[in-house]
């Protein structure tokens, strides 16, 4: 059953991300190390003991479609309802509407545990922090008044509704209409998908944020405005009124994340009332609607980058549970011993647990250094969101640019790692893992979803090197690059045998990073941005294997200042010395894979 690891969550915060150093200096008022210690054992304590155990429920029951209502799974409404006066859902969200103001930092470590206990749970609140986010940016101030606080509490769940069966990634292309309405609401009509949490039984209203188009409006992106849409309509009191007319139409049956319902919303049908078209309410101005989800969007990619980390040290706690009480086989040395002398009472050699035997212990300690790698991009692109809220000039504006260049990363990086080390997962459980009851398989097929929904991974890429390279001219990117040097040089100083080869490897790849991206901004600065495109993917990858060997360094140096050392050190060792190898094969793949690719075009015709 999985535990919380909220040490090792609080070292990474701590000592590798930043708020350590932030807190030391007073950049969240009167917010203390021991508070902070204080949430994450209560948010470990309610993942483990409360969430993860209807975690497998939720799995094998999943969400049902009754008589045009969504059942979640026995036992989820009362778990939400016990998460919700926990006051988990206003940990971050804004004293004025009853939330706690706390950094994002604390947000994400404690969505990670959430999302460990149980994904497909966590996808509810995930998606109101979100609402929340971006109608406390841009709502105006009578919507904030009607509905943020309700949501803060979590009495009410937020939404995102952006995609269409024609549109997909291509938000400009949706055809989701509105028409404005006599008393300066709105009637919005038409139909999204994969509307996550959608419909429910576990809240008394659901607020959807539903992208749209204006009959007059331009074409394209330029064209799409926000509305608010929710369930029930809300009195000049606070209390529901009558339904509105949306409904969920039908829900999807997925590889994974059963228990969150992933609706098919229709809007403006007449199901509801004489009078068809569901009242939408403006959130921003008319045609810039997208700038306004992108607020949501952006919670939602690292808040997804933090399902890859929580499937993957999940995944591992199996995994490595697995392979210590298995056994198979004679492996010599383990637990320091030649085993091939001892015996069975049958006379035949004692075999081992699994984790002595070589390939294993490969495959857990790859698991063990992608999680913490994730883990560490993942809070300090959270570091970084909250120094850019907490500073202002130009201290804000590098921070924010950072935080800008981290996001594709953390979302992308850690989303693969979580695939990648659920499948490592299975592969140690052996054919059990093939097998539901050992709950390995579960992982994978949660971990599969967070690739591609909130952006696709292949989307990230290109955000990252169109959009987040150029910032500062290249500036921002380059800086980090040198900062990450700075860690390298520090492993070296510091003449710690147990770092083995860590110091010659990090600068190898580091270097590699820094020739790859050299290459992509002189190439974009070219004009020719079919050929950066083409390493956009291995260019992200490449990034976020560096940055996992300077954060387990970091790490690493650390804990050997405090004497505790060895364990973070190794495995910063193992990672430099069997990962960090990949990087000069990954930027070979940016600067000299566009012709290729392009010439092999014909093979798929």
């Amino acid at each position: 059953m999985y535990k919380a690891p909220v040490a090792e969550i609080a070292f990474t915060l701590n000592h590798v991300a930043g708020l350590g150093d932030a807190l030391e200096i007073g950049r969240f008022g009167d917010l203390s190390g021991d508070l902070v210690d204080a949430i994450l054992e209560e948010a470990g304590r309610f993942a483990s003991e409360e969430m993860a155990p209807l975690g497998e429920t939720g799995d094998k029951q999943g969400a049902r479609l009754i008589d045009g209502a969504v059942k979640t799974p026995d036992g989820w409404p009362e778990l939400y309802r016990h998460w919700r006066e926990g006051g988990w859902n206003g940990l971050t969200a804004p004293e004025a509407f009853g939330g706690q103001n706390l950094p994002h930092m604390l947000g994400v470590a404690a969505l990670e545990m959430w999302n460990s206990a149980s994904m497909a749970f966590a996808l509810a609140p995930t998606l109101t922090m979100g609402a929340i986010e971006a109608l406390a940016a841009h709502g105006s101030e009578a919507l904030k008044a009607t509905y943020l606080e309700k949501m803060v509490s979590g009495e009410w769940t937020g939404t995102m509704n952006l995609t269409e069966p024609q549109a997909g990634s291509d938000v400009g292309a949706l055809k989701t209409r509105a028409e404005r309405a006599a008393d300066g609401s709105y009637r919005i009509f038409g139909q999204k998908i994969f509307i996550t949490w959608g419909e429910h039984d576990a809240a008394d209203n659901i607020i959807h944020l539903v992208l749209a188009r204006l009959s007059d409006a331009p074409a394209g992106n330029r064209g799409i405005s926000l509305f608010l849409v929710p369930k029930f309509l809300v009195g000049e009191d606070g209390s529901l009124g009558e339904r509105n007319d949306l409904f969920c139409h039908s829900i999807e049956h997925k590889l994974g994340i059963h228990g969150s319902p992933t609706c098919t919303m229709i809007y403006g049908d007449g199901k509801f009332g004489a009078e068809a078209g569901a009242v939408g309410f403006l959130v921003g101005e008319e045609n810039k609607g997208l700038a306004c989800m992108f607020t949501m969007m952006n919670n939602a990619r690292l808040a997804v980058g933090m399902q890859g980390v929580a499937i993957a040290e999940a995944a591992t706690q199996k995994a490595i549970a697995y392979a210590n009480d298995r056994t198979q086989g004679t492996a010599l040395g383990w637990s320091g011993a030649d085993r091939r002398g001892m015996q069975q009472p049958n006379g035949r050699p004692a075999m081992s647990p699994i984790i002595g035997h070589p390939d294993v212990a490969r495959m857990l300690l790859t698991m063990k250094a992608l999680t913490q790698g994730s883990r560490a991009i993942c809070y300090a692109c959270a570091h970084a969101i909250d120094m850019a809220h907490h500073l202002e000039g130009d201290e804000a504006r590098h921070w924010s640019e950072r935080a800008a260049l981290l996001t594709p990363i953390a979302k992308s990086f850690a989303t693969d790692a979580g695939v990648d080390v659920a499948s490592l997962g299975i592969q140690v459980h052996g054919g059990m893992g093939f097998i539901e009851e050992t709950g390995a398989a579960r992982y994978f097929r949660d971990a599969r979803i967070a690739p591609i929904y909130e952006g696709t991974n292949g989307i990230q890429a290109i955000d990252l090197v169109t959009r987040k390279l150029p910032l500062s001219e290249g500036g921002q990117v380059r800086g980090f690059i040198a900062e990450l040097k700075e860690i390298a040089e520090k492993v070296e100083a510091s003449n710690l045998a147990g770092f083995g080869e860590t110091a010659p490897r990090l600068r190898t790849a580091i270097a590699d990073l820094e020739q790859a991206t050299d290459w992509l901004l002189e190439t974009q600065a070219a004009g020719k941005a079919a050929e950066a495109l083409a390493g956009a993917t291995p260019y992200q990858r490449l990034f976020g294997l560096v940055l996992t060997g300077a954060y387990l360094a970091k790490g690493g140096l650390v804990s050997a200042e405090d004497g505790e050392g060895d364990k973070r050190v190794l495995l910063c060792r193992f990672a430099a010395e069997n990962l960090l190898a990949e990087t000069t094969a990954l930027k070979d793949r940016v600067t000299a894979g566009a012709a290729s690719l392009e010439a092999a075009r014909a093979v798929l015709a």
